[in-house]
C-alpha cells in the first residue's frame, strides 16, 4: 500500500485518529457559562470602527458670544420699559429716550441747560472720593481684625459678641449720630460708607481663616513657621478667596450707601443729584444718577475681579 493510500485510510478511520484530536463524550464536555445579562457570542466579524464626525467650529468666538449674551438681557429690559410706558401712558416714568437725553445733557450739556448740565465729572469724582475713602478705611481695619478674630481665640471671645450686637443695626440709624459726630459734610458720608463696608469684610475674613485646614498649621509649625510668618505665609493665602469675596460685597454696599451718606447736606455727589431729582420731581434725573452709579460700580468691580484673578492665579476655581 502506498503512503498516500495509507494516509487516506487513516483519515477515514475514526479509530486511527490521535487521542487528543478525538471528540470528547457529551457527558465529559465542559459547559460554557454565560453571565446573566451578557451579550451573546457572535461569530460575525467585528464591526467597522465608526468614524467620529469633526466638531463644529463655533460661528462666533467665545468672547464675542459672552458679550452679546451679556448685552441681550439689559436691551430686553429697555424694550420692555419703553413698551410699558407707552401702553400705560404714564407721565411719572420717563421713556428710555428721555433718560438718554438727560444722560447726554448731564455729561456734555447743551440740551436742558440747567444746573445739572455738563456736571457729571464733578458729581462722580465727589462720590468716588467718599466711596473709596470709606471703603479703604474698612479694608485697613477690617482685614487685620478679621484675621485676628479668626486665628486668636482670646480676641474672638473679646470682640465677636460686640460685633454681633452692632452688625444688625441699619446704617441709616447711624445717620443722625454721624452728623453729630462729624458735622454736615463729606466726613459723615465717609463714616456711613465705612460702616456699611466694614462688616462684610470682617465676617468673610473670619470665615476664610476658620475654614483653613488645621493640618496646614501643624505642617507649618513643624517647618518652623510661627508668629507673623504664620499669618503671612499660611493664614493670609488660605483666606484670600473669602477676603476677596468680602471685598466685592463691601464694594457693592459702599456704592449704594453713598446715597444715604450724601443726604447729610453735601452739595455735590451722585447721591445729592438723586435727592435733588426727588425734590424737583425729575424722574429722568433720578434714573440718570442711578445709571451712573451702576456704571461706576461695575467698572470698579471688574477691577477687583482682575486683582482677584491675579492674586489667586494658583486657584482657578476662585477666578471671577
Amino acid at each position: 500500500m502506498t503512503p498516500l493510500a495509507s494516509a487516506s485510510l487513516r483519515a477515514e478511520d475514526p479509530a486511527a485518529m490521535p487521542a487528543e484530536a478525538a471528540p470528547l463524550p457529551a457527558a465529559q464536555a465542559r459547559p460554557v457559562i454565560v453571565p446573566t445579562g451578557a451579550a451573546p457570542f457572535r461569530s460575525e466579524a467585528p464591526a467597522a470602527r465608526t468614524v467620529s464626525k469633526p466638531e463644529r467650529t463655533p460661528i462666533l468666538p467665545e468672547r464675542v458670544r459672552s458679550v452679546l449674551l451679556a448685552l441681550a438681557f439689559p436691551l430686553a429690559l429697555i424694550v420692555a420699559w419703553h413698551e410699558l410706558v407707552v401702553i400705560t401712558g404714564t407721565r411719572l416714568v420717563p421713556t428710555p429716550y428721555q433718560v438718554g437725553l438727560m444722560m447726554v445733557d448731564f455729561t456734555v450739556g447743551g440740551i436742558h441747560d440747567d444746573a445739572f448740565s455738563g456736571t457729571i465729572l464733578t458729581h462722580l469724582f465727589a462720590s468716588m472720593q467718599r466711596v473709596y475713602g470709606g471703603f479703604a478705611l474698612a479694608i485697613v481695619l477690617g482685614v487685620p481684625l478679621g484675621l485676628l478674630i479668626g486665628r486668636v481665640k482670646v480676641i474672638r471671645q473679646l470682640v465677636d459678641p460686640t460685633l454681633s450686637l452692632l452688625r444688625p443695626i441699619p446704617v441709616t440709624a447711624w445717620l443722625p449720630l454721624s452728623m453729630i459726630f462729624f458735622g454736615l459734610g463729606p466726613r459723615s458720608a465717609i463714616f456711613l460708607v465705612f460702616l456699611g463696608a466694614f462688616y462684610p469684610i470682617v465676617l468673610n475674613t473670619v470665615f476664610g481663616v476658620r475654614s483653613v485646614d488645621p493640618k496646614l498649621f501643624e505642617a507649618a509649625s513643624m517647618l518652623g513657621c510661627d508668629g507673623t510668618r504664620m499669618f503671612r505665609q499660611v493664614v493670609l493665602p488660605a483666606a484670600s478667596p473669602s477676603i476677596f469675596n468680602g471685598l466685592r460685597l463691601a464694594h457693592g454696599f459702599a456704592w449704594f450707601l453713598i446715597v444715604v451718606g450724601e443726604m447729610t447736606g453735601v452739595p455735590t455727589g451722585l447721591g445729592s443729584v438723586i435727592m435733588d431729582g426727588r425734590n424737583l420731581s425729575r424722574t429722568d434725573l433720578i434714573i440718570t444718577g442711578m445709571i451712573v452709579i451702576g456704571l461706576a460700580g461695575f467698572a470698579t468691580d471688574r477691577g477687583i475681579v482682575a486683582l482677584n484673578n491675579r492674586v489667586l492665579r494658583w486657584s482657578p476655581q476662585h477666578h471671577g
